[in-house]
């Protein structure tokens, strides 16, 4: 008899964090910057006014460089709004202006949240970088199990959505429902 849905996604989330383990901070680190490098050249980045980004816990994907790139890089922030997520509830979060780096604070989960200003304008959002635990090459997403982000997707109409993930942690097929937003695209360390 196959495993009810919820028990397959604890398993996989069981699965997903013992092969982090298998990786040094630095080897992260290292995959992170991969990931970063195909994001700032990628067309949508490049023509995207207003991307929400995500400031990553120590096992996530580390796309913080996208938000602060080095000038004259290409990719350069200038123009761009820049948002975060803020999480004000146990089922809701907010977005929030990112401004720099010395304006977030430590927040729910022990994420570091924005202080700029509140953004309530979705459908001006026009790129969407989202974490995940795991994703399908389908563009199905894996999150934490919370909901933050299945909540907030779909009020994204207008933005692209690109899941981002270490190569191990990209599927041929995960478990899902009918709640779950589907990425548009998964970019990897891999491509």
């Amino acid at each position: 008899m196959p495993q009810p849905l919820q028990e397959q996604k604890k398993a996989l989330r069981t699965e997903i964090k013992c092969r982090k383990g298998e990786y040094s901070m630095e080897e992260l680190s290292r995959l992170s910057a991969l990931i970063v490098g195909r994001l700032l050249v990628h067309p949508r980045y490049q023509t995207a006014k207003t991307i929400l980004l995500y400031h990553p816990l120590a096992d996530e994907v580390n796309i913080l460089a996208l938000a602060n790139p080095p000038a004259p890089r290409i990719g350069n922030c200038v123009g761009k709004t820049i948002l975060l997520p803020k999480v004000t509830g146990r089922t809701t979060m907010e977005l929030r202006q990112y401004t720099s780096p010395e304006h977030v604070e430590q927040g729910a989960f022990g994420i570091m949240e924005p202080r700029g200003p509140l953004f309530t304008a979705m459908d001006m959002v026009d790129l969407a970088i989202i974490p995940g635990i795991a994703f399908d090459r389908n563009g199905n997403r894996l999150g934490r199990g919370k909901g933050y982000y299945d909540r907030l997707l779909p009020s994204l109409s207008n933005a692209y959505k690109i899941g981002v993930c270490f190569s191990f942690q990209l599927y041929p097929e995960i478990p899902v429902t009918e709640t779950d937003t589907r990425m548009d695209e998964v970019v990897t360390d891999a491509g």
